[in-house]
């Protein structure tokens, strides 16, 4: 149930809170004055969109409160509308949650009846929508849309394959020039670099040979030094033992020449016999490749990282079109056996529905003898044929009635007036009260009335007294015949204080819903009787 509603900035409403009774609650005031825009503020916190030009000038954000008494407790919910992003926040219990979590609540909190549900009503699709939720074991539904889901997945994936494989189809024969092209050079991934590194490498040691040659010349050129040394280490020795204070230096010429022979056996070794990764090949094998593969990154474009990668990719397209068409039969063996899952639960679907289709219309004759219908009224489904995949067949169910006798059955959408669809929604709103269990969720009605005058009035009043005394009920209306039934009545007024205009909501006492319900009825005489012949019926 809900109790308390709060609205604060929200359009012409600068702060409003409505106290609900269970029963029935009513809403009534001039046309233009607010009363349907109280319920958009409740269709708000359940989670639908609203405009940012909805918070009242001058305000920062608008918020709506709403309490509801559940079997398990109670349930607040508010959501926040800011005024400069337009965005929203809603909060469950004060803690910040989602719209998801609240669209989720909703069934159980509120059932909002308005004109706009009249208008579905004349959709045959939402015809055949209402017959699905009085079947009385929902598992066949949830049966077929698993079915419905396996089935699309697997076409999803055939015309995934098939539009993969035609436009790789377009473009075989560049990949195979690309492939073919690769191939003659095929590069290895960091190939480039390797390559300079041997390249460098390759360069150093060719530039080391050099230096070795000019440092043998200059061991045994023109002045050869190891005869030179040889000769000095003779003389030295001779001097040494004349005079012993050139000992030292005897012993040094001595070291310098016995290190002069291992640098020259040194030197005299090729720097091809230095052990190298790269002595597979020469510096003009490095050259020669890094030449080709220079050529083949200008004619495809690329880096060489991107052309292994680009290998990698044909390779895989090519495989992917050499395999496309196992694929597509192992798929298209897998959608018939979808496809015939389907239709099985659809049978048994559809056998369920012309028995459910057939206690519904024995129920909605009766609640439409309980509007003001004619006893002669005659409901019932037509079910249309209709290929939801080749080979495949749903059964679409379209309200058709006899509202007068001797007329052949027609489609409620072709010739309904607007308060016959008034009546005709209220009829199904009442079968629906039983399922929800022990808990029943608020009613909305937003003009139900709309087009109902006269002595049906007196039926719709019954009926909507009915309901309001088994649910809650939200009912706005001009009539004050549907008015005075209520537990609770609300008078929605528009005024204009200081330059600027207010909706104000006033929960009304005894003598002021008197005053209401003579405005409603025409004022005067007139309406103060009808309002006193409410009153006290």
């Amino acid at each position: 149930m809900l109790e308390l509603l709060r609205i604060k900035n929200l359009a012409l409403i600068e702060d409003a809170e409505l106290e609900f009774s269970s029963g029935m609650n009513t809403l009534t005031g001039e046309t233009g004055a607010g009363k349907s825009f109280i319920l958009r503020a409740v269709d708000f916190i359940m989670g639908q969109r609203m405009d940012r030009s909805l918070v009242r000038p001058g305000a920062e954000k608008a918020t709506v409160e709403a309490l509801f008494v559940l079997p398990d407790g109670d349930c607040i919910i508010r959501r926040e509308l800011t005024a400069d992003t337009g965005r929203s926040r809603v909060y469950i219990n004060d803690k910040l949650s989602s719209q998801d979590a609240v669209k989720e609540l909703r069934p159980k909190l509120i059932i909002h009846t308005s004109q706009h549900g009249q208008q579905k009503l004349l959709s045959p699709a939402f015809q055949s929508e209402v017959l699905d939720t009085f079947l009385p074991d929902d598992s066949l539904l949830r049966a077929r849309a698993a079915c419905l889901e396996d089935l699309r997945s697997v076409i999803k994936q055939i015309d995934e394959l098939d539009s993969k494989c035609e436009n790789l189809n377009k473009q075989r024969e560049f990949l195979e020039f690309q492939k073919r092209e690769i191939d003659k050079i095929n590069p290895q991934p960091g190939e480039e670099d390797m390559l300079e590194q041997r390249k460098s490498v390759l360069k150093d040691r060719e530039r080391a040979g050099e230096c070795l040659r000019n440092a043998l010349d200059c061991i045994h050129g023109d002045a050869n030094l190891l005869d030179a040394m040889s000769l000095l280490s003779r003389e030295m020795d001779i001097i040494a033992r004349m005079y012993p204070e050139f000992e030292d230096d005897r012993q040094a010429v001595d070291d310098f020449r016995l290190r002069l022979h291992e640098l020259d056996s040194h030197l005299r070794r090729d720097p091809g016999d230095i052990e190298s990764d790269f002595d597979d090949m020469t510096l003009d094998d490095v050259e020669s490749r890094l030449f080709k593969i220079s050529q083949l990154k200008r004619k495809l474009g690329r880096g060489l990282g991107d052309i292994c990668e680009l290998y990698r990719k044909i390779d895989e397209d090519l495989s992917f079109l050499d395999a496309c068409e196992l694929d597509r039969t192992r798929l298209k063996k897998e959608e018939a056996e979808k496809a015939q899952a389907l239709s099985k639960v659809l049978d048994m679907l559809n056998k369920a529905r012309q028995k459910a289709a057939r206690e519904l219309c024995l129920n909605i004759e009766a609640e439409l003898g309980d509007l003001g219908f004619s006893e002669h009224v005659r409901v019932s489904y037509e079910f249309a044929p209709m290929e939801i995949h080749e080979g495949v067949t749903d059964y679409r169910g379209r309200l058709m009635w006899v509202p007068n006798p001797g007329q052949p059955p027609q489609p409620l959408d072709k010739i309904a007036s607007g308060g016959e669809l008034s009546r005709f929604l209220l009829a199904l709103v009442s079968l629906r009260r039983g399922k929800g269990g022990d808990h029943l969720p608020t009613l909305i009605f937003d003009e139900v009335d709309a087009g109902i005058g006269g002595l049906t009035l007196n039926s719709v009043a019954a009926k909507l007294r009915e309901l309001a005394d088994r649910q809650q009920m939200l009912l706005i209306t001009h009539w004050p015949q549907l008015a005075g039934k209520a537990d609770r009545h609300f008078s929605i007024v528009k005024e204009v204080l200081n330059e600027e205009t207010f909706t104000r909501c006033d929960r009304l006492d005894p003598d002021e819903r008197r005053q209401e319900l003579s405005r409603m009825g025409g004022g005067g005489k007139q309406g103060e009787a009808l309002a006193d012949s409410l009153i006290n019926r």
